[in-house]
């Protein structure tokens, strides 16, 4: 994965919902000793996905909406609980913001397996309180290569 994708997608800050309001993190942390130190979201497994600007291709907003509320139906229909959340740049000027499904309890292979369907460069999955982006673009690297991340915790 090209290193400059690979540093927005570290840095990239997510608001998760929770039961005591949305969480906002990122996967470029310290490395946590003790993973019950973290919020309780954060040490049950699950994966944030979305169907929005495959491969990086900035694609309408109407279509992006289309492909995403699909990607929701079958998720539900998988009996996965989904719950929105959504990725953006922090940067005062940033203004990329991309809704996302945070899904729980989905294993790892079919995350990746949605990841290619909707043509994703990365999926973002987290097990014991580790969150890992993995590949699921073959232009962009080995489906299924993972890099390790660290919660960060951002207020």
């Amino acid at each position: 994965m090209d290193q400059t994708l690979l540093r927005q997608y570290l840095s990239t800050v997510y608001e998760l919902p929770s039961a005591n309001g949305p969480l906002r993190v990122s996967l470029d942390g310290d490395v946590i000793s003790d993973p019950s130190t973290l919020p309780e979201l954060l040490t049950k497994p699950f994966v944030v996905l979305t169907a929005y600007n495959p491969r990086s291709m900035l694609l309408p907003r109407k279509i992006n909406d289309q492909r995403h509320n699909v990607m929701r139906d079958l998720l539900i229909l998988g009996c996965y609980r989904v719950e929105a959340c959504v990725g953006y740049e922090e940067e005062p000027e940033g203004t990329w913001r991309e809704p996302s499904w945070l899904v729980h309890g989905m294993d790892r292979e079919e995350a990746i397996a949605f990841g290619r369907v909707f043509r994703q460069n990365g999926i973002v999955f987290n097990r014991s309180g580790r969150p890992e982006l993995t590949v699921t673009d073959p232009t962009c690297d080995d489906v299924g290569k993972t890099i390790i991340g660290n919660w960060r915790l951002r207020t």
